[in-house]
């Protein structure tokens, strides 16, 4: 999932000062689970724009708000609202935000989040980044543990010299990934092929951007 935070509320209000009507747009997915997009939060902002005499003419929650079709025929039956609109405020993650830009092209929209990592929710509102989505996944050779992610240096054979009781030299709160790496392999009863196993230079092309997918070609 998409982790955001919020934008600090001060600086979203002053972005947003020039403008006297809104409409709210989240997400019930990642923002809802983040904390960032979902229905309180909307009300919460909308909250704010009211104390200050602002007025917003709707909110609404997407079912997944980085859907650009899904989520322009959702927003169907706000039209007349959505004409009396002066801005959009999109409260999920960035894709969500130019997803709004795609559907509403003469309309500004602004975001109220940070986007900032691809992650895993370990608890209610806790999220460790896992993934650095590099077009190359080298998981099935490490355990399902990626170390271009768990690695702040990003190292592909590990571990560096830097290690010390099973920890990273950047941090103590950081857990070596290559350490985690080994334990598992070790559960695994896969040490030996594990020992045998180098990793070549890592292909940064395959991360090149702005990627794209078209799934239905992929499939023929």
């Amino acid at each position: 999932m998409i982790i955001t935070r919020k934008k600090n509320r001060k600086e979203l209000l002053e972005t947003l000062k020039k403008f006297n009507n809104f409409f709210l747009i989240g997400c019930s997915e990642c923002a809802t689970l983040c904390g960032t997009g979902g229905q309180e939060q909307l009300d919460e902002l909308k909250g704010l724009l009211e104390e200050q005499g602002r007025t917003v003419k709707g909110v609404f929650v997407a079912k997944t708000g980085c859907q650009v079709l899904g989520t322009k025929v959702e927003l169907k039956k706000f039209k007349e609202a959505l004409d009396e609109t002066g801005c959009v405020v999109v409260m999920s993650c960035g894709a969500g935000t130019q997803a709004a830009v795609e559907i509403f092209a003469d309309k500004p929209v602004y975001p109220s989040n940070d986007s900032l990592f691809l992650g895993n929710m370990t608890r209610l509102q806790m999220f460790d980044e896992r993934c650095s989505l590099c077009g190359e996944c080298i998981l099935d050779k490490t355990g399902g543990i990626c170390p271009v992610t768990a690695c702040p240096k990003g190292i592909l054979n590990g571990p560096c010299g830097g290690t010390k009781d099973g920890h990273c030299e950047v941090s103590p709160e950081i857990p070596c990934a290559w350490v985690r790496i080994w334990e598992r392999m070790e559960k695994l009863g896969q040490t030996e092929e594990f020992k045998l196993m180098t990793l070549g230079a890592k292909n940064w092309s395959a991360s090149i951007k702005p990627r794209k997918l078209n799934a239905r070609e992929e499939k023929k």
